[in-house]
């Protein structure tokens, strides 16, 4: 049995529904790179790219072409993550990364990419319908995600946001393609996300800070 198809074997059931190995594996690293993002630790985007080069795997094994490609640019924007905080030079007291809450220019950047996205991503799946399953649920997911993480890379409280409106679709679109532990890992990223929000939203206010050196917008 060779790795790729070890990682697509059942490893237990539960509530009925089958989890396979790349689905919980990938999954618990990255709810580990949301927990290390909110201890504004670098490692946060290693994790991030372990967790996506795993889940890729899980994705093709339930025939959603959409959620490859997402983790495809998960990893890519993981790259860019981890260089944009490498090269940071503005640190919290602790050493770690500085937050700060986004400008009103900058949030209606993220929210008109977020729009903008799904709408070209949804369309360019209705078009292709083997792409995924559940075009506009799979569309909102990709660039929801694509978007936290670049808010993640530029210290922007608002990433945590933009993840808990990820979960909202996250969760049942996990269930209903038999992504068991996705689903009930998106519960706990729930929560995470909730802590996290008001611990970034916290330091924000007692550390502001510009953005990140080598960060685009």
């Amino acid at each position: 049995m060779n790795a790729l198809t070890w990682l697509n074997a059942e490893a237990f059931t539960v509530f009925g529904q089958k989890v396979i190995w790349s689905d919980m594996i990938g999954n618990l690293m990255g709810l580990a790179a949301l927990a290390l993002g909110w201890r504004r630790s670098i490692w946060t985007w290693p994790a991030q790219l372990l967790s996506g080069l795993i889940l890729i795997a899980a994705y093709a094994s339930a025939h959603l072409a959409g959620g490859v490609g997402k983790q495809l640019l998960v990893i890519g924007v993981a790259v860019w993550g981890w260089r944009a905080w490498q090269l940071g030079r503005q640190k919290a007291q602790d050493g770690s990364i500085a937050v700060r809450t986004a400008t009103w220019k900058e949030r209606g950047l993220l929210l008109a990419g977020a729009a903008l996205g799904t709408l070209a991503v949804g369309g360019l799946f209705t078009l292709f319908p083997n792409l995924s399953w559940s075009p506009w649920a799979d569309a909102y997911i990709f660039v929801g995600t694509i978007v936290a993480m670049v808010a993640q890379a530029r210290g922007l409280v608002e990433f945590w946001f933009a993840w808990l409106l990820v979960d909202l679709v996250g969760v049942p679109l996990a269930f209903n393609n038999g992504l068991a532990f996705s689903g009930l890992v998106y519960v706990v990223y729930f929560a995470l996300v909730l802590w996290g929000a008001y611990d970034w939203y916290q330091r924000s206010r007692t550390t502001p800070a510009p953005a990140l050196e080598g960060a685009t917008a």
